[in-house]
């Protein structure tokens, strides 16, 4: 549709409060309005949620969001309603009764924009049937590396977005903050993405600063934990990847007399909830989680993000350590490690992604599957045909998953971490 520039400036005005554009938004914006498909890469903080709610206050059918958690889609729907639109979300434990009605005013026309989780788009599903004799104007999928990095483990829901929107004959638009380029290239295939607009701005933050600290001992990366905690002059967040050293770490803070509290997915919803309003809200500065807690989070004020260990990957660091300084002022990020900590790491990716020599010697004998493989790796492998096909795409994946693996062994041991992080994500105008 062809749009007068008068009247997306008294949308993004009247709608919004804003007199201009930020970087990257309005190319989104027009490509979408257009009718064209689209790839985002913009920094967090960047305004992603602009590029289409400000299209849904325009186009003639409601925007489908998809979207990976709860609480980013609470943060999205507040957003969205608090701009005029008439917006509903698929999300977490809901009867079936709400259900139908949400789908019922998608169906009359009686919504702008409707956000769910990858999981709800089943082919025979509800939602699936309901689209299919509505479609919307636009798919949109948020946090578009999560299609990548999720859709054949953790999340095997995302793979039902790899073309959905040409069966449905509608433009997409994926997003995201953080994207390596063989990511970006996976998203414009899978998707797929025809002739997208790109655009793919510098996910640099100059007042976040990254330093790694390796420990001599666990008592060392206890002290080490202690000293920055009690250094920082404001909110701060530490990362742990077991729920077992999340529960001991809060624990053992609390105990030394320094309020926080723990923030993982084994707990009950309303405690999480709990958590996440009082750290919100100014009454706790300090919760310690593992990955459950990121995305949908948006507390300004954070001054210092620690992470207990390594991480899986670069991209998943940078997620989590850009929960820092989202309000402009200066935040840093700490990364405590020891030798030990990779194994584990080498481990946990052998399970998931098991040599393919020895899977297809499993498929051919019908054998035992290899020791460690865990069932994730398994159901994948089996799903995906267990054909050649099938190999070929675990040798792509556990290739992939041994260099994220040695980019964060090379962020480790560097003697200018972001530097090393750049280059690996792939930092727009270093290639």
């Amino acid at each position: 549709m062809s749009i007068d520039p008068a009247l997306l400036r008294r949308v993004l005005r009247t709608r919004f409060g804003h007199d201009g554009f930020r970087p990257g938004q309005e190319p989104l914006v027009r490509a979408t309005l257009d009718g064209r498909d689209a790839l985002g890469l913009l920094p967090t903080g960047g305004g992603k949620s602009l590029t289409y709610l400000l299209p849904a206050h325009l186009l003639d059918r409601p925007v489908l969001v998809v979207s990976p958690l709860i609480a980013l889609m609470d943060d999205q729907l507040a957003r969205a309603r608090g701009c005029g639109l008439r917006a509903e979300a698929l999300a977490g434990p809901m009867s079936a009764g709400a259900r139908a009605g949400i789908l019922a005013a998608w169906g009359a026309g009686r919504l702008d924009l409707l956000l769910t989780a990858p999981e709800r788009l089943e082919p025979d599903g509800p939602l699936r049937r309901t689209l299919d004799a509505h479609p919307p104007a636009l798919l949109v999928v948020d946090e578009a590396h999560c299609l990548i990095s999720w859709g054949w483990d953790f999340r095997p829901g995302y793979r039902r977005l790899e073309g959905l929107a040409p069966r449905l004959g509608v433009p997409t638009l994926a997003l995201t903050a953080t994207a390596t380029p063989p990511v970006r290239r996976a998203l414009v295939s899978s998707l797929p993405l025809r002739d997208p607009v790109r655009v793919e701005l510098s996910f640099r933050r100059p007042n976040l600063s990254f330093r790694t600290r390796r420990v001599a001992s666990p008592e060392d990366r206890w002290r080490s934990l202690r000293r920055l905690l009690d250094a920082v002059d404001g909110p701060a967040l530490v990362y742990a990847s077991t729920r077992g050293d999340v529960e001991r770490l809060a624990s053992a803070l609390r105990a030394r007399g320094r309020p926080s509290a723990a923030f993982h997915a084994g707990m009950s919803p309303d405690r999480r909830a709990e958590v996440q309003r009082r750290y919100l809200g100014g009454d706790l500065d300090l919760i310690v989680a593992t990955c459950a807690f990121g995305m949908g989070v948006d507390k300004p004020d954070v001054r210092r993000v620690v992470h207990w260990s390594p991480p899986d990957s670069l991209e998943a660091y940078y997620q989590e350590a850009g929960r820092g300084g989202r309000d402009g002022g200066p935040a840093d990020a700490h990364l405590l490690w020891h030798p030990s900590d990779l194994p584990p790491l080498r481990r946990r990716i052998a399970a998931s992604f098991p040599h393919p020599v020895r899977l297809a010697a499993a498929v051919r004998t019908s054998g035992p599957w290899p020791a460690g493989a865990s069932e994730t790796a398994r159901d994948r492998f089996l799903d995906a045909g267990g054909g050649w096909g099938a190999l070929r795409e675990a040798a792509r994946l556990r290739r992939a998953a041994r260099r994220r693996l040695a980019a964060v062994r090379r962020y480790l041991h560097a003697a200018d971490p972001l530097d090393v992080m750049l280059d690996w994500l792939g930092e727009p105008g270093r290639l």
